[in-house]
Order: structure tokens, then C-alpha cells, then sequence
């Protein structure tokens, strides 16, 4: 019987639940397992499966440039950065208010690195998120009013919880693409 099951699980596309059914089966033969139980096991392997699936198509959708987290920014080589503030915006109320962040000072102070580890906390707690270099996104816009997808681009980054823009103080800017910005800006406030 577990061949047909094999095939059937490998039909519906059960990762989670092929990984561990025959370990699961296994122990339930020696155990005596009831049913439901087993049953519960492998439904909860597959949910697991499905939530790490899920988790790396986000982080991998952010396209984040770095692997930091918050947990590894160096705060004791950054004494102006307030550690508690940081950690208060890691729980994400901002996101849930529908707030803005602002991060500003001088270069080196680890702007980035928060914005980042902030995104990729987003990230782990379910929103899709998107970090993109300033002149990129400017170029990105710039491109889609020649294709004449502007509409389709900005509905698509309107829909995102999260979205990081990097470098915004470093830019040269043509018309077009100042206005697109903006297009973006008030459509998402």
C-alpha cells in the first residue's frame, strides 16, 4: 500500500509529507500508532514544508544584496544608533500601522544594514518585501513608461507591504523619472 500512497502524496505535490512518510509509517507500525496521530504528523510535516517554501520565495523575492539580519548588525561599533528603537521597529508595528520609516545620516552609521535587517524580519513574519537600489527603481520606472507599463509596475509595488529604496541621496534624475517617483509615492500613501 505504500507505493500507491508514495505516488499519490508525489501527485499532489506533498514535499513535506514525502520526506517523512515512510519514517512516520515506520514508527507507527512499531508504536501502534493511532491513525489520526500519524495522520496529524504528516499534515504538520507538509504545513512546515509549505511555510519554509513560502519563506524562501519572499526572501528570494526581497532581493535582498546581503545576507544581514538585525541579530548580526554590529550596534557596539555604531553608538548612534539607538539598539532599543531598532529592536522596537523589528516588531514590525510600523508595517501594521501602514507607517513610513525614514532612515537618515551620514554614510558608514548602517542605514542599510537596519533597513535590510528589517526587510528580511518582514520577511520572516509573512509580508512580502521588496529592497531595491534608488537608481534602480528610478531606472526600473523610467524603463516602463517607454514599454508603456508604468500602471502594471506601480500596481504591482503599491501591493507590496514593504518596500526598501536604498541610496535615494545619491541620484541624478531626469523629469520623467522624478514624476514616475512620485506617481509611486502618492499611489502607496
Amino acid at each position: 500500500m505504500r507505493e500507491p500512497l508514495k505516488a499519490l502524496i508525489a501527485q499532489m505535490r506533498w514535499s513535506g509529507m514525502e520526506r517523512v512518510l515512510d519514517e512516520e509509517l515506520d514508527l507507527a507500525e512499531r508504536q501502534g500508532t493511532p491513525v489520526p496521530e500519524v495522520l496529524f504528523r504528516l499534515l504538520r510535516a507538509e504545513e512546515a514544508a509549505r511555510r519554509e517554501k513560502s519563506l524562501a520565495y519572499r526572501l528570494a523575492q526581497a532581493h535582498l544584496p546581503w545576507p544581514w539580519t538585525l541579530q548580526s548588525f554590529p550596534f557596539a561599533r555604531q553608538p548612534s544608533v539607538n539598539k532599543a528603537q531598532v529592536l522596537t521597529l523589528a516588531g514590525l508595528d510600523f508595517l501594521r500601522r501602514g507607517e513610513n520609516l525614514l532612515l537618515i545620516g551620514p554614510p558608514g552609521t548602517g542605514k542599510s544594514g537596519i533597513a535590510i535587517g528589517l526587510l528580511r524580519e518582514a520577511c520572516l513574519n509573512g509580508y512580502r518585501a521588496r529592497f531595491y537600489n534608488a537608481q534602480a527603481l528610478l531606472d526600473e520606472l523610467y524603463a516602463s513608461l517607454a514599454d508603456r507599463s508604468t500602471v502594471g509596475l506601480l500596481n504591482q509595488l503599491c501591493r507590496l507591504p514593504l518596500i526598501v529604496i536604498d541610496e535615494l541621496g545619491y541620484l541624478n534624475l531626469k523629469p520623467e523619472q522624478v514624476n514616475a517617483f512620485f506617481r509611486l509615492m502618492d499611489q502607496r500613501y
